[in-house]
């Protein structure tokens, strides 16, 4: 992995490089000379191969393929064909601007996401959620009580560490303490998971379509927080509502009392990252510069803490600082000394590098590329003129949180980023608000309840989150009608 990391990180650097070399009047030229394609040979076989790519990722579990394969594969035929169309036309150059555009928009994202989430990979390892999880199950709590606290830390918690690491956290949480109690941990799921996506909604880090539309400058970092009661009553309605079906017991079962103790250098890793979003942050408002600069900046102040704590840690072995750590925590298992159950290893900045989700910075790049052609063929303004100039914008962006449900957040909200439909920024908050939140809906619309899903398999499942639709749907119109009564149209 190591070996294929490089080049790959690097090829990317490269075609960043070409994208900020060409000429800024490239944009525009390619935006005006744009030809309408969507009638064409080549714009409905571009079509029907987005269709058909997508319908492999819809059904990931059902073909057990990763979704970023058949979207890769799609996006390199969907641009040789623009780039064949436009070349019919005479013209050489429109296509291989747009797809550089599109791919200097997709290296920001890309190093942004990856220096995110290896610092959320690295307090993994450093046993920082381990610790907190441990220490929820050990608290003489009832259910109702481990109901709301999983609740309240997961929407304090995924504006920061994303909604889907959030999710899991909770989750697991959740079945240790009434893992016996199938309705207790069915309920106490979906809480988690409407929870996690509300909480990642006011917040640009907190999802990755909340990053897109902080990266293109439509609002800014302050602005999100105009989201926060909207997200919080998405979340609390339907909590209250839940809340009435789990039993005011404690919980039947036999909790396990293991400690887990955070690994030396924790709280400094989580300094830094939150240092490090200080930096993101400051540099984009007060410079203009792309926050990926302050992301990629910590993260090379990860790394070389990393190198001192790979230093650091045998030493630590020798004057006992090092205790409590399981073997299930550790990926070496050649240095176990004796008869003692402590395990110790190496850090290694590059192992957690490994860890992160490739699978899902892959299928990030298909969908950009995907959708990128689509709009250089005419799609998205057609779409645009049909959606946005027929039902206006706040029934447009109340639709595209129900469309999240059924289709991933990340495709629809790129979507609409490239139609760029005239809106005000009360309305560019209420489609961040929509497509945040609206996967709530089904179990299938986000990547938490997907999550979920695998690690409760057979009792978090799609039926049990559809009894409660009906209470996420009440908590999503009732944070639509909050934003525009608090925000305005």
């Amino acid at each position: 992995m190591n070996r294929l990391l490089l080049p790959a990180i690097t090829s990317l650097a490269l075609l960043s490089a070409q994208a900020l070399a060409a000429p800024s009047a490239s944009a525009s030229t390619t935006a005006s000379t744009t030809i309408d394609f969507t009638t064409s040979l080549p714009g409905i076989l571009c079509l029907i191969i987005f269709v058909v790519g997508y319908l492999f990722v819809l059904g990931e579990e059902f073909f057990h393929l990763r979704k970023s394969k058949p979207i890769i594969v799609a996006a390199g035929l969907i641009w040789l064909l623009v780039g064949l169309a436009y070349a019919n036309t005479g013209d050489t150059e429109t296509a291989a601007a747009a797809l550089r555009h599109n791919l200097l928009e997709y290296a920001e994202l890309f190093f942004f996401l990856l220096a995110a989430m290896t610092f959320i990979t690295t307090l993994e390892e450093r046993l920082v959620f381990a610790a907190l999880r441990a220490w929820l199950v050990s608290r003489k709590l009832t259910l109702v009580q481990i109901y709301w606290a999983t609740g309240v830390m997961a929407f304090l918690l995924s504006p920061i560490a994303d909604n889907l690491s959030t999710a899991l956290l909770m989750g697991a949480v959740v079945m240790a303490v009434g893992h016996n109690n199938v309705k207790f941990v069915a309920v106490g799921c979906i809480n988690v998971v409407v929870a996690a996506n509300a909480g990642g909604a006011f917040s640009p880090f907190g999802d990755i379509t909340t990053l897109m539309v902080w990266q293109k400058g439509l609002v800014s970092f302050s602005q999100f927080f105009n989201l926060f009661i909207p997200s919080l009553i998405n979340w609390l309605i339907p909590a209250l509502l839940m809340s009435k079906a789990i039993e005011h017991v404690e919980p039947t079962t036999e909790r396990r009392h293991a400690e887990r103790h955070m690994k030396p250098g924790a709280i400094t890793i989580i300094i830094l990252f939150l240092l490090t979003i200080v930096l993101a942050v400051s540099s984009h408002s007060m410079l203009h510069l792309p926050p990926v600069l302050g992301m990629m900046t910590g993260l090379g102040v990860l790394k070389l803490y990393g190198f001192y704590l790979s230093k650091r840690e045998p030493a630590l072995r020798d004057t006992g600082h090092i205790h409590n750590l399981h073997s299930d925590d550790l990926t070496d298992m050649s240095q176990l000394e004796g008869d003692h159950t402590d395990v110790i290893r190496r850090f290694d900045m590059f192992q957690v590098v490994e860890r992160s989700s490739w699978d899902t910075l892959m299928f990030f790049y298909g969908v950009v590329l995907c959708v990128g052609g689509l709009s250089t063929l005419g799609y998205l303004s057609l779409l645009s003129d049909l959606v946005y100039n027929n039902l206006g914008p706040t029934l447009a962006n109340s639709l595209i949180g129900v469309l999240s449900a059924l289709v991933d957040n990340i495709p629809v909200m790129f979507a609409v980023l490239s139609m760029q439909p005239d809106m005000s920024l009360n309305q560019w908050l209420l489609v961040t608000l929509t497509a945040g939140v609206g996967g709530s809906l089904l179990s299938v619309g986000s990547a938490a309840g997907i999550a979920l899903m695998g690690q409760a398999h057979g009792v978090y499942t799609f039926y049990n989150h559809l009894k409660w639709s009906w209470a996420i749907a009440l908590g999503y119109i009732a944070s639509i009608a909050a934003h525009l009564w608090i925000n305005g149209y």
